[in-house]
């Protein structure tokens, strides 16, 4: 079964798919969307066209584990999309996600301004196969 992980943000949001036995992330890819209710429609559509079976939503907590506005936004997403989608979604702790996806970026030698193009499907990568690594586990 697919797994779709997403990395919500409010210009761009980072999207990553496994491989059909959920074991890998298969591609990631970017979306341009400001409306929430835009963006859960055009995700619940892109899991459908997908076949996944379960949705992994980062959830932003400060470092000493608390959460803040942003993670009752991603709360409230994840509402969204379970109504748009009928899937199961799966709230997944995204600390130092987007940093550790700078970090890999940088290693890969890609420059600063191409970053925010694509720190985004990069961290939804990095959320979708930490949740994978603990599932299969």
């Amino acid at each position: 079964m697919r797994v779709m992980a997403i990395d919500y943000g409010d210009q761009r949001i980072g999207l990553a798919v496994s491989d059909p036995t959920g074991l890998l992330c298969g591609e990631a890819w970017t979306m341009q969307e400001w409306n929430m209710e835009r963006a859960s429609q055009r995700i619940a559509e892109e899991a459908a066209r997908r076949e996944v079976g379960t949705l992994v939503l980062g959830l932003p907590k400060n470092m000493d584990g608390s959460e803040g506005p942003r993670a009752e936004k991603s709360r409230t997403f994840a509402a969204l999309l379970e109504a748009d989608s009928g899937l199961p979604v799966v709230l997944w702790d995204e600390r130092r996600s987007s940093i550790e996806a700078h970090a890999i970026l940088h290693a890969a030698g890609k420059k600063e301004k191409i970053h925010r193009r694509t720190v985004d499907a990069v961290a939804a990568s990095l959320i979708l196969q930490g949740y994978l690594d603990r599932k299969n586990s």
